[in-house]
């Protein structure tokens, strides 16, 4: 009888935790943040879902490098007339990500994703903290958009199904089609209208076309030769092989990325945080895991990259003198791009400037208030550094 009693004692108080928990904090991340919801997923992935198989796979990757993205835009506008043997070379000269530079042949893609930053921010957190969930939303909205009947073989693609795996290729591997379609209209019924799908369409995309149709294709370029990844839908993932599209751009050094691949250039594939550029990780978690910090502060815009980024090259500059006649940053905070591309001279001087005025203070015996110190972040952020 009082094992009984026990029990019904313990149940009791665990009804009175469980209540007591805020809803939502059992499915939090370490650092605080909850993953995203499925309706999430769903929203941010249902303009892409249906792009095929190779293109999919390079956004998913590239999307992880928010600034490059707005980098390699900016660059193939600049560049939008060289091409051949000249591209190969000038591509290879960058220091972005292959995920990237392979989308240099998309240039309608790049600029969807580099004007719509928040958008492709997000996408690359979800991809790296949910990399399952995310291959296997992809899936389910092709499902629903095949059971819609607005998902089949054309002329410009082919579409089959291997072990309820829902499969889409080019018709021809030296032409690429991308679709343009409705999401609210391609997928049916939406199934959450708290959460409609993002506004994602590319560059000359008009209301009201038909649910489901192709921008003109797009012959594979020197840039496709960076194109390494390939869908494991099976095993959630993207595998990788640095040894794909030879043929189409033997200007690259392979080599470079054998050693991140086991030293075989084939793997699954890897995050790399360098390519990260400074820009804050959305949780705890994926911050721990590539060693870098949060993005809790970060205003995820395109506009705070391009206006401050600049702005932070001059402040640069002027950093050393600044400091060394003691003034102080303003203090203000900027969005997760502010300042990325701020050299090591910048910080060398905010050391020098801190290190005078504490000097200073000494000599006069007073103290610190810490009101008009330095706070660190996920990347650099001006002149100021930490103390």
């Amino acid at each position: 009888m009082k094992l009984k009693q026990k029990f019904v004692f313990f149940m009791i108080w665990a009804l009175v935790l469980l209540t007591a928990v805020p809803p939502g904090i059992l499915a939090q991340e370490p650092g605080g943040k909850p993953t995203f919801k499925q309706e999430e997923l769903d929203q941010m992935l249902a303009p892409i879902a249906l792009y095929p198989d190779s293109l999919l796979t390079q956004i998913l990757m590239a999307s992880t490098y928010p600034l490059e993205v707005v980098q390699a835009d900016r660059w193939a506008k600049q560049n939008k007339n060289m091409k051949g043997d000249a591209l190969a070379k000038a591509l290879e000269a960058q220091p972005w990500d292959p995920s990237v530079k392979s989308l240099v042949n998309f240039p309608q893609v790049l600029q969807m994703m580099s004007e719509k930053l928040d958008v492709t921010q997000k996408l690359g957190d979800a991809f790296l903290a949910q990399q399952k969930d995310v291959m296997a939303t992809v899936q389910k909205l092709r499902a629903k958009a095949q059971a819609s009947g607005n998902l089949k073989t054309t002329k410009e693609q082919v579409v089959k199904v291997e072990k309820e795996i829902i499969i889409i290729e080019s018709a021809s591997p030296q032409v690429i089609y991308v679709p343009t379609y409705n999401p609210t209209v391609v997928y049916g019924v939406w199934a959450y209208p708290a959460y409609p799908p993002y506004p994602y369409y590319p560059p000359g995309y008009v209301p009201g076309a038909a649910a489901f149709s192709f921008v003109a294709g797009v012959a594979v370029g020197a840039a496709w030769g960076y194109a390494w990844g390939h869908a494991n839908w099976h095993g959630g993932d993207i595998d990788i092989d640095i040894n794909r599209n030879v043929n189409i751009n033997r200007n690259i050094d392979r080599s470079k990325y054998t050693a991140q691949y086991k030293g075989k250039g084939q793997g699954q594939w890897q995050h790399n945080a360098e390519h990260r550029k400074g820009v804050s990780y959305r949780d705890q978690g994926t911050a721990q895991k590539y060693n870098r910090g949060t993005g809790g502060e970060a205003a995820k815009s395109r506009e705070a990259y391009r206006g401050r980024a600049e702005q932070g090259r001059q402040e640069a500059g002027r950093g050393g003198a600044e400091q060394m006649t003691g003034r102080k940053d303003s203090g203000s905070r900027g969005g997760a791009f502010e300042g990325v591309d701020r050299g090591s001279s910048a910080k060398a001087s905010s050391s020098r400037g801190q290190a005078s005025r504490e000097s200073m203070s000494a000599s006069k015996g007073s103290r610190s208030s810490g009101r008009g110190g330095f706070s660190g972040g996920g990347g650099a952020r001006g002149d100021r550094g930490r103390r």
